[in-house]
């Protein structure tokens, strides 16, 4: 090699041309090459170079239906060695696929061994499994051996592989298929054979049909898993019309009852291409975060069939009201896109409507027949010339078997000679005269081998009489195919009776043939209130200063002495039901939402609210009230500034809950009450008491609000709000409620200094 790199003569020719053409010439062919041979099908078979390639190889390796299996991994050899130059594994995984009848609707490979399951489990190695064609391939590749198609050369020109394979059925469609070119992508559901097959009768009888007139016989896909297709038949023929679309298709389900009023749902079809573990998973996780509150448990009792278990957390539950919460929330509903982009002829990527579609398979299966009848006739042509010389031997067997006895060169001999005069039967080699050149036509050289080739026990009259039949019958059969040949519509019939057939053995009688995903309407999925959900039950809501939340059974004493952790207090209590939502204010100014209903229970010391909210650990807890629709709050920072929020504006979906007060560093949230009266009364830290009419506050949903209270040092303590008329409470030092009715000393405008508190007024500058 050192010796080629050193002589400059062995060198190759170096060439100049600008980077942006060089990349994009070869970026170019890279991107051909997956278009048309790995990632689009053909319009005409369906299938991809590795699907046609594993097909073909198993039919060299003769693994008919009804033969033997052959391991895969001689299979996957075969194909890579003689066809497929990629990776064993890629290839053992497409041949995997096409064993999988949760994958594919009409399976091509019939496995034996662990083919993978619908839970998502890979297939064993290939060392361990067996495999063979279906009915269904051999089907695709019914006509191979009568020149149906054209041939090419393998990738190293030592073997002849089809361009494409004669396909009895519309296999694109039957099988759907998948996959992401460079800048192109293709995605067709699978679709019923009785279906295609009746379309395409009425597409022969029709040439002009619409798409729409196709959908009387083909009302939409048909999935290996069953499912019920929801989207609208509007949707579903403007996709096939156009080739680009969706169908929204959810699972099967009924209600099981269970007795004395209990019932739980079975859903025994689940979406396409839905792996069944994993969907478990989720609906496992949405019940641990209790996005659902209305479902207790899933369970996964299937064996060959689905069966999974949806068990309600109460028998109040409506199910329609359950599954329409699974569907929002899980991929017990999905859209299956439908992008017909294919290879027409082959050749030319296109996104195609399902009557151009059905079009080119039609217009394939045409030319097939047309290749094969040639084909035929070709055959036919040969056997009569070979019956022809069979009969002039049987016409003259005395002279054959004198030449064939006497003569040097038999072959030659039977080639020249004058089968038009009597002959003499030669009783000794000395008699028999050699023919002589004529000017009449003797045998030809198919004929003439024939004869030499005939068994002597063929010599029997009846196997002179079984020629004759045999060369009229041919000639019959000759003729009908000249006339299909010559006339366009014999041809169409002859396709339309081959689809007969086919519908025939893989229709509705067929073990698999039967349409399994159904249509219904998808009504509308509602917001389902809480209440509506949930069990209303009474409990007893109890948060210690640590951030501990719990839920006690039933209203209990709220001056009851209940246990906490070491070093931790009471500090909010107070009665709810399960319907409830519970509103927490963190002092980062934002608001989060809790069910009562998912609250831990009341027989340990509960759990860290941070952990059901996302608060961060720098911020504290300033109120925890439960939600009233319609009710109006008091918010306000430390800084002194706040407004008014309308309670209904501050519940929150999520986790991360929901920013409603604006603060700037270092003030924080400090007051959070619900509004009850017409005036306000705040308080500072340095004891000045400032009352002010409640209409002088904003209401706002979000932001830092107006100033509450002027401070020349410190900020806000407290604010409350109060019915003027009837005064102002507070607790006094000895646990007394005090009232003030004259409050003209401290009235002022709202973000005035205010006056210092009345005498008795709690030290820790709290109004309750």
């Amino acid at each position: 090699m050192s010796d080629l790199i050193d002589d400059p003569n062995m060198m190759p020719e170096a060439t100049s041309e600008p980077l942006r053409r060089a990349i994009g010439d070869r970026y170019l062919t890279y991107a051909l090459s997956t278009i048309m041979h790995r990632a689009l099908p053909d319009a005409r078979d369906g299938l991809k170079p590795v699907h046609r390639r594993i097909l073909y190889a198993m039919r060299e390796l003769r693994l008919a239906s009804t033969g033997g299996f052959r391991k895969s991994a001689k299979i996957s050899g075969d194909v890579m060695g003689n066809y497929h130059p990629h990776g064993d594994a890629a290839i053992y995984d497409a041949m995997a696929r096409l064993a999988q009848d949760f994958a594919v609707r009409y399976p091509l490979v019939d496995g034996q061994g662990n083919f993978g399951n619908i839970d998502g489990d890979n297939p064993a190695a290939s060392r361990y499994t067996e495999a063979r064609m279906t009915p269904f391939a051999e089907a695709l590749l019914d006509g191979l051996a009568e020149d149906a198609v054209d041939y090419r050369d393998n990738y190293d020109g030592t073997l002849r592989e089809p361009v494409v394979l004669p396909a009895a059925f519309p296999n694109l469609l039957a099988n759907g298929s998948s996959g992401i070119a460079v800048g192109m992508a293709t995605n067709i559901p699978p679709h019923n054979i009785a279906e295609l097959i009746d379309a395409c009768i009425h597409l022969i009888k029709t040439p002009d049909a619409r798409d729409d007139t196709l959908l009387n016989y083909i009302p939409g896909p048909d999935f290996p898993t069953g499912g019920v297709i929801v989207e609208p038949p509007e949707s579903i023929a403007q996709a096939y019309r156009t080739g680009r679309g969706a169908f929204r298709l959810r699972c099967k389900w009924e209600v099981e009852d269970m007795g004395r009023g209990q019932w739980q749902i079975v859903v025994t079809e689940i979406p396409y291409q839905v792996q069944k573990s994993k969907l478990i998973e989720r609906i496992a996780e949405l019940i641990q975060t209790r996005k659902i509150p209305v479902l207790a448990d899933v369970r996964d009792e299937s064996t060959d069939d689905v069966r999974l278990i949806l068990e309600p957390r109460s028998k109040n539950v409506d199910p329609e009201v359950l599954m329409g919460l699974m569907y929002r929330n899980s991929d017990l509903e999905l859209r299956f896109s439908l992008n017909m982009n294919v290879l027409v002829d082959g050749v030319t990527p296109r996104v195609c409507s399902l009557k151009e579609v059905l079009r080119a398979f039609l217009d394939f299966r045409q030319e097939v027949l047309l290749r094969r009848s040639q084909h035929r006739m070709e055959k036919i042509d040969h056997r009569l010339e070979v019956l022809e010389g069979l009969i002039v031997a049987f016409l003259n067997l005395d002279r054959v078997i004198d030449i064939i006895r006497y003569d040097e060169e038999p072959k030659p001999a039977l080639m020249r000679e004058d089968w038009g005069r009597t002959f003499t039967r030669a009783t000794s080699e000395a008699d028999y005269v050699p023919p002589a050149p004529t000017d009449e036509e003797g045998l030809s050289d198919v004929q003439a081998e024939a004869i030499l080739n005939m068994r002597l026990r063929s010599l029997r009259r009846l196997e002179e009489m079984e020629l004759k039949r045999e060369r009229d019958a041919l000639m019959e059969e000759r003729a009908g195919l000249e006339d299909l040949l010559d006339d366009v519509s014999l041809q169409w019939a002859a396709v339309a009776d081959q689809l007969r057939e086919v519908k025939k053995t893989f229709g509705k009688d067929h073990p698999i043939g039967a349409r399994r995903t159904q249509f219904a309407e998808a009504g509308k999925i509602e917001d389902v209130p809480l209440e509506a959900m949930i069990d209303r039950e009474p409990i007893t809501v109890v948060c210690s200063q640590m951030g501990w939340i719990r839920a006690l059974t039933g209203h209990i004493d709220l001056g009851r002495e209940l246990k906490f952790k070491d070093g931790d207090a009471p500090r909010f209590m107070f009665h709810a039901e399960t319907t409830d939502r519970i509103l927490v204010f963190g002092s980062n100014g934002r608001f989060y939402t809790l069910s009562a209903a998912n609250l831990p229970g009341g027989r340990g010391m509960g759990e860290p609210l941070r952990l059901m909210v996302d608060l961060p650990n720098e911020a504290g807890i300033v109120d925890l009230l439960i939600h009233k629709p319609g009710r109006k709050l008091l918010v306000a920072s430390s800084a002194g500034d706040g407004f008014v929020v309308p309670e209904d504006e501050i519940v929150a979906q999520t986790r991360s809950g929901k920013q409603v007060l604006n603060l700037r560093e270092p003030a924080r949230a400090q007051v959070c009450r619900p509004v009850t009266g017409d005036h306000v009364a705040c308080v500072g830290e340095n004891r000045k008491v400032l009352v002010f009419a409640l209409d002088e506050l904003p209401e706002l949903t979000r932001g830092k609000g107006v100033r509450l209270q002027k401070y020349k040092d410190g900020g806000l303590s407290d604010a409350t709000t109060f019915t003027l008329s009837e005064g102002l409470s507070w607790l006094d030092p000895a646990g007394r409620t005090r009232t003030e009715t004259d409050l003209t000393e401290w009235r002022a405008k709202r973000a005035s200094s205010g006056r210092m508190a009345p005498r008795g007024f709690p030290r820790d500058n709290r109004f309750t």
